[in-house]
């Protein structure tokens, strides 16, 4: 989301997640190699990333920080955008022309002879590392993410550490003051997801499950659902016995960690910059809403209205979505409650004449994964054309080739215009102050 906000705006797109033209078309042809291995090469790449646990103390949050404000170009910006990582809000990002810092970074830890299943031996696995990593970096904390049911695939060579910024680093503090002028904008952005935790430290979380497909308490508690997966592939358990959580915590991925807001406000007053909070409770309760905004504005623009682009969880694209006049709606996740919430926005908007859509190929027939079918059925809802960005349903969801794929097929979408000038902040701000509270969005400027 991060590199998609930059590239657009630089006046380029975000092509197979901004890799090299020759990893896409490598990428493009993972259909040609049988699923089990097509699945164990995704696990491996991914796992080619991750640091070895006796290395987590050299990972430096603050030269993290600086190279994912270096991504931006050194200008003047009328705001910058700070806080929870969210889909439809880079295209916020996009058409005010401003740049999003996040306060949640993912690590990924090699691990070995932890089954996905035994959530209570991967916790006792990953303490130490986690306390020798909030050792080095003493202005964040650390959320350890196990989700045997979205991530299986990776699980069995790496753990997902998501850490927060409490403060703001001071490479954020740089670009602030050399990128906006005194009287400036920060939006702060604030999701209130939460989740049951079991606390490790200070500053230290373990969250067993995520927002996606599975029930909170089918996570904690079992059902057919997960009997159901876990049987299919041939787990020892048919239920998950978890730490017992003892409180809850900013959800890992989305959920906003409250104590940078007061760093933020400090240092907004410090340097005459206002402050504006955008605050909602759910990852996807701005999809509708920045739907909406972009249906309008392409309006105003006397362009055509009809066109919806579905983008899934990191398949964002800002540039083409402008240029082909399409209104972006994002979903957290290729999951059962994602849908569900797309068929709602989609019965109380006006039809859309064509509807396309992607899907992120995590590799897993996860509990909650609809079939290509209600995908389908949804497509249908198009009053001319539904169709796949990318997408080969015949082997979804191990359809890795999507990567590649999807943004060739956004840019030989429908019609093409020029990019727009960035809109006035006053102006999205009218829109969220007036038809944000419907969808659970609040703008709030502070004193």
């Amino acid at each position: 989301m991060l590199l998609a906000v930059a590239r657009f705006l630089e006046g380029k797109d975000f092509a197979g997640f901004g890799q090299s033209a020759l990893l896409q078309l490598l990428v493009r042809g993972a259909d040609w190699v049988p699923r089990r291995l097509r699945e164990e090469v995704f696990a491996r790449l991914g796992a080619s990333e991750a640091v070895a646990p006796e290395d987590i103390d050299q990972v430096n949050t603050e030269a993290v920080a600086e190279w994912m404000a270096g991504k931006y170009r050194r200008r003047r910006y009328p705001a910058v955008m700070l806080g929870s990582s969210n889909g439809a809000l880079v295209h916020l990002a996009a058409a005010l022309g401003i740049p999003w810092l996040p306060q949640t970074f993912l690590t990924l830890v090699r691990q070995a002879h932890v089954h996905p299943d035994d959530a209570r031996r991967s916790m006792e696995s990953e303490r130490e590392a986690g306390r020798r990593f909030l050792a080095a970096n003493p202005d964040s904390q650390l959320h350890h993410l196990h989700d045997p049911s979205q991530d299986r695939l990776m699980l069995r060579l790496i753990s997902y550490y998501r850490s927060k910024y409490r403060r703001l680093p001071p490479a954020y503090r740089d670009f602030l003051r050399h990128s906006l002028p005194p009287g400036g904008t920060l939006y702060l952005v604030e999701c209130g997801q939460r989740w049951p935790t079991t606390r490790l430290g200070d500053r230290q979380f373990y969250q067993f499950g995520a927002v996606g497909g599975p029930t909170i308490e089918e996570y904690f508690e079992g059902g057919a659902r997960v009997a159901d997966y876990l049987a299919r592939h041939d787990s020892p358990v048919r239920r998950w016995h978890p730490p017992p959580p003892d409180g809850e915590a900013p959800e890992a991925e989305w959920g906003f960690e409250p104590a940078l807001r007061e760093d933020v406000l400090a240092f907004a007053r410090e340097n005459r910059y206002r402050v504006v909070r955008i605050v909602f409770a759910a990852p996807e309760d701005t999809s509708g809403l920045m739907a909406d905004f972009h249906r309008q504005w392409l309006a105003e623009r006397g362009i055509d209205t009809g066109q919806l682009v579905v983008e899934s969880f990191i398949m964002v694209e800002p540039y083409w979505t402008l240029r082909t006049g399409s209104v972006p709606y994002w979903m957290v996740f290729n999951m059962q409650p994602s849908l569900d919430r797309l068929h709602r926005y989609l019965s109380e908007t006006e039809p859309y004449d064509r509807i396309y859509l992607t899907l992120f190929a995590h590799g897993v027939d996860s509990v909650g994964l609809p079939p290509v079918e209600a995908w389908r059925e949804l497509l249908g809802r198009a009053r001319r054309e539904g169709a796949f960005l990318g997408l080969d349903p015949r082997t979804y969801p191990a359809h890795f080739a999507a990567f590649g794929r999807y943004s060739r097929d956004i840019r030989k979408l429908p019609g093409h215009h020029p990019l727009p000038d960035p809109l006035p902040l006053a102006h999205a701000e009218t829109f969220f102050a007036r038809h944000g509270p419907q969808h659970g969005v609040q703008l709030e400027e502070t004193e």
